[in-house]
């Protein structure tokens, strides 16, 4: 009995350790991670916003022009400044001429490469500077011409003859250095006739400028004719006068409609005989304007040679006193020219381009004009700039 039950005990046994355990529920599987995202793409640095231009350091200033100078062979090909030639041509040439003005320009200066500063290169940051020279039509010349001045607010224009031992080059710069420094608003215009734009040359530049007087004069018609101007000035230097006088007397006398055409008339130390120029020129001047103003300079040397080589005082030479003619407003301007000849007062002193600038604004007499100071003598008045 009691091997049985310790056999039952010992199958039990037995078979509570031979017995498979219940299978057990094996884990989830194990998610893989997720894929990483993609590095984002290495991107170049945006270029930089395009750089301004620098501003230019210089404005150009455009001119119309009228010559009695050959034009040079192969014109175009030529550099501007070569354009035309110190022969006088027997017809008119027009067109325009481009020149560049540095901001840093001084007024009255006609800046130009010095040789003792080691300026030997033309530098459009520093000098003025004829950058271009073209041709063009008559018909298109006044076209373009009176299209500009009927867009300024005064309607106006001037023309400028240049005197003696001028080239065309810097008759046309020194057109533009007026313009800039009158901050005139109208059509600058230049007449440039043949000068040979050399000291030696003065006898034959005498010759030139009479020679040149009737196209002057064919040209200071078509001005008054063409050009729309309503306020046309005129304005003559040293020898260049002689030309404009003599044409406009021709003028007055050939078209007598155009008595009184001109705004006003400006004599810039006039190369001319002072008694011919009292009895004879000043009349039909008076006759062409009611406004004309005479400079004259106690100082100036060039004017004092010309005395010499044609033995009579000059009518812009005030050393043997002003030259008073009714009519007219005669300026002296002795002092503020500091210059060696004190030749070129009026486009390089500030202050007679001030006068200047007020006679253009207002076509004021002398009388109403700031810089002037009235002077009385026994045979009538005349008008002084004082130097600063």
């Amino acid at each position: 009995m009691l091997k049985r039950i310790s056999l039952v005990l010992a199958l039990a046994v037995l078979a509570s350790c031979s017995t498979v355990p219940p299978p057990m529920s094996s884990p989830p599987p194990m998610s893989s991670p997720p894929p990483m995202a993609p590095p984002p793409p290495i991107m170049s640095p945006p270029p930089p916003p395009p750089m301004a231009p620098a501003p230019a350091a210089f404005v150009n200033v455009d001119v119309f022009y009228a010559t009695n100078r050959l034009p040079a062979t192969k014109f175009s090909e030529q550099p501007p400044v070569m354009r035309f030639t110190a022969t006088r041509s027997a017809n008119l040439t027009y067109g325009k001429a481009r020149i560049s003005i540095p901001k840093s320009h001084t007024t009255g200066e006609l800046e130009s490469p010095r040789w003792y500063l080691l300026e030997f290169e033309e530098d459009v940051n520093r000098h003025i500077i004829l950058q271009d020279v073209s041709r063009l039509p008559a018909k298109t010349y006044f076209a373009e011409l009176a299209q500009q001045v009927k867009a300024s607010k005064g309607k106006s224009a001037f023309v400028f003859v240049h005197g003696f031992n001028v080239s065309y080059g810097d008759a046309a710069r020194r057109t533009a250095q007026l313009a800039y420094d009158l901050k005139f608003d109208g059509a600058p215009v230049f007449y440039s006739w043949p000068s040979e734009a050399s000291v030696a040359g003065y006898f034959n530049d005498e010759k030139k400028i009479a020679g040149s007087v009737p196209l002057i004069e064919h040209f200071l018609t078509d001005m008054a004719d063409r050009s729309g101007a309503q306020n046309l000035y005129v304005v003559g230097h040293s020898m260049g006068t002689r030309g404009v006088t003599q044409a406009l007397a021709n003028l007055v006398k050939h078209r007598p409609d155009l008595r009184g055409r001109f705004k006003g008339i400006i004599l810039a130390a006039p190369d001319i005989d002072a008694e011919q120029f009292k009895t004879k020129i000043a009349p039909a001047m008076r006759m062409a304007s009611k406004r004309i103003t005479l400079y004259t300079s106690s100082q100036d040397l060039a004017l004092k040679a010309s005395k010499q080589v044609n033995g009579a005082p000059r009518a812009g030479d005030s050393a043997e006193g002003v030259l008073l003619v009714d009519g007219i407003d005669t300026v002296d301007v002795s002092g503020v020219d500091q210059s060696i000849l004190a030749h070129s007062y009026f486009m390089e002193s500030e202050r007679v381009m001030g006068d200047i600038r007020e006679m253009l604004k207002g076509n004021l007499p002398a009388s109403q004009r700031k810089p002037l100071t009235s002077v009385k003598l026994p045979k009538g008045i005349f008008w002084k700039i004082l130097p600063q």
